[in-house]
């Protein structure tokens, strides 16, 4: 296994936009109660629309959340099945009358990623013995078939709906490449034992959190993105500080801003806008 690739293969699914917002209040204030209620009745009735998502097949679906603190307002999240399919979604917003009032505060593109250490471990030890060297067309042929059915049996979590926890929690992360620490020189099957010590933590919080992980590397200036999705929002403090207490996060991880939101009813942004609780 020595000439075994040291990247492990990975499953793609969803693409996914989140888009962060300051709200113009004091134009807002200034706007006629009639232009205001003509603006709130195209949104929602766009976003009612995008919140539902697709009749059949992957959801692709969208979500509306009031963000706290002074990093945005307006947290939108977008699945979609292409980055064309995402672009549209983008432009589909800025075309509202609503767009008007907001300013981009942040934005992340990923694409939802499920690692394959343990297939590929087996997978290329498999291929090894079949004497298929690497990258040769029959250990293409061989990965393809792997990906294929891992893909398959995967889908749901590839294209998951977007969870209707009221919390959700997002961040950035990225795995270091220092001179002392570099994850990317560590041997795979010791990647393999970090993330699956890693995963044990998660799991014990999946009755209460939902995780969806998304790739970023080539699409922006992070290497992940991580969405929590929670009715509880300590859960949020407890599940990410407890898995800073294990190795890969202790020594090889690195985190980027977090963003907070409520989820939002798409009938209440009116009184979101006005600043009444919905």
């Amino acid at each position: 296994m020595a000439d075994a690739p040291a990247v492990p293969l990975t499953l793609e699914g969803s693409y996914v936009l989140h888009q962060m917002f300051r709200f113009r209040r004091t134009a807002w204030r200034a706007a006629e109660r009639g232009k205001q209620e003509r603006i709130v009745n195209e949104a929602v009735g766009a976003l009612a629309a995008m919140e539902q998502g697709a009749a059949d097949g992957h959801p692709q679906q969208s979500a509306l959340y009031s963000q706290l603190g002074h990093k945005g307002d307006l947290l939108l999240l977008h699945f979609r099945d292409s980055l064309d399919a995402l672009h549209r979604a983008e432009l589909a917003m800025a075309q509202l009358q609503l767009s008007d009032y907001l300013d981009a505060s942040h934005s992340y593109i990923s694409v939802v990623e499920l690692g394959l250490y343990e297939s590929s471990a087996k997978a290329y030890a498999q291929l090894a013995e079949n004497g298929y060297a690497p990258h040769s067309p029959e250990w293409k042929s061989g990965i393809a078939d792997v990906i294929a059915r891992q893909s398959a049996a995967m889908a749901p979590r590839l294209f998951p709906e977007i969870p209707k926890a009221k919390y959700l929690c997002f961040y950035p992360m990225d795995r270091k490449r220092a001179e002392t620490k570099n994850w990317y020189t560590v041997p795979m099957a010791e990647r393999q034992r970090l993330m699956h010590e890693h995963g044990l933590v998660g799991r014990r919080y999946a009755d209460c959190v939902r995780q969806i992980i998304t790739g970023s590397i080539g699409f922006d200036d992070w290497e992940w993105g991580v969405d929590l999705f929670a009715d509880d929002p300590l859960v949020f403090k407890k599940l990410i500080y407890e898995m800073r207490f294990d190795e890969v996060s202790a020594v090889y991880a690195l985190f980027g801003s977090f963003y907070i939101g409520l989820r939002v009813r798409t009938e209440d942004l009116g009184r979101l806008l006005a600043a009444e609780l919905p």
